[in-house]
């Protein structure tokens, strides 16, 4: 390749050089998610899929807003550093991802994930990571509650690290974003304008603080007037109620369905996140789309979270596999 470059040419061997170091580099990154595949423990643990779907259908059966919760901890998981459950982690004396800014008493689950790993560990010691766990109870929240069904890849590590300050470096999308800011912050994760309404859709299940709706029910005009007084009379417009929970959809709130965007047509989106994505912009016709069919929301939802999963694992020797999801080994 050298031999063809003259010394004239603008492309320099230095050029050349850099070029390839930084398509070795993408390569490697993009190569971590090629080693996840839906069989991975076909041999090493065949029993982890049935293992995890019992102990959430009892949970679920108690409490359906576990499921949302465990949603939201996938979510939450990938975010920030890739999807390595670093946000399973105890807080150690360095701070950890649990008590920063976007999940401080907010994210929750964890005793599920531990009774998922209890059980897993029985059948599989030291084989099945706690991020893949985290994973397959995402989709199985969902089946459980009504959504759509996808074979789960799985094969990732465990991080021995979580970070407080990644966590509270703004990549985890907050209740008070525009269009723009969301668009900005799923595109940094490789996720496109339709993943990102898409994965909203999430929306459908589980609750939010007072804390996050209170400036949308008091302050904002494109909010249904009697949705707008329901809401307020479980979160005062200045001082307490703010950990008052209200469904996120107000209709189906336990089931998993597109009524989340039939809510964004009237005006019921709950957050002020969930409203831009219907407020004469560029998402209003995928959000028009999802109310209307709901096997596209299914299957571009499935789709999303699938990429969504892919986000920077550690394979291979990388982290650990945690007895303990809880603390590192």
């Amino acid at each position: 390749m050298v031999s063809y470059i003259s010394s004239s040419s603008l492309i320099t061997v230095n050029h050349v050089i850099v070029a390839l170091a930084l398509l070795l580099v993408v390569f490697t990154r993009g190569s971590s998610s090629a080693q996840l595949s839906t069989g991975f423990y076909s041999k090493s643990c065949p029993k982890v899929f049935s293992k995890v779907r019992p102990v959430l259908i009892n949970a679920l059966s108690k409490e359906p807003r576990l499921g949302a919760s465990l949603l939201r901890l996938h979510f939450h998981d990938c975010f920030v550093n890739g999807c390595d459950g670093s946000v399973l982690l105890d807080d150690t004396a360095t701070l950890g991802e649990k008590t920063a800014g976007p999940n401080n008493r907010s994210i929750r689950g964890f005793k599920i994930v531990d009774d998922i790993k209890t059980a897993v560990e029985k059948v599989c010691p030291g084989v099945v990571s706690c991020a893949d766990i985290l994973a397959i109870a995402a989709r199985d929240s969902v089946v459980i509650l009504g959504g759509p069904n996808w074979a789960v890849k799985v094969g990732r590590r465990d991080s021995k690290t979580a970070s407080f300050s990644d966590a509270n470096s703004g990549n985890l999308p907050a209740p008070t974003f525009n269009v723009s800011n969301l668009t900005s912050s799923f595109r940094a994760k490789g996720l496109s304008v339709r993943d990102m309404v898409a994965l909203s859709g999430a929306h459908t299940i589980g609750k939010a603080r007072c804390l996050t709706f209170r400036d949308r029910i008091y302050n904002e005009t494109n909010i249904d007037s009697s949705f707008a007084k329901l809401r307020r009379s479980t979160c005062p417009r200045k001082t307490g109620g703010r950990k008052n929970l209200a469904p996120m959809d107000i209709q189906t709130p336990n089931h998993f369905d597109n009524k989340y965007f039939k809510n964004l047509l009237s005006q019921k989106g709950l957050l002020h996140s969930d409203q831009v994505l219907y407020n004469g912009g560029s998402t209003d016709s995928l959000v028009k789309t999802y109310s209307n069919n709901r096997k596209t929301f299914n299957n571009d939802f499935v789709t999303a979270m699938i990429k969504m999963g892919d986000i920077e694992p550690l394979t291979g020797s990388s982290g650990e596999i945690r007895k303990n999801c809880r603390r590192a080994n």
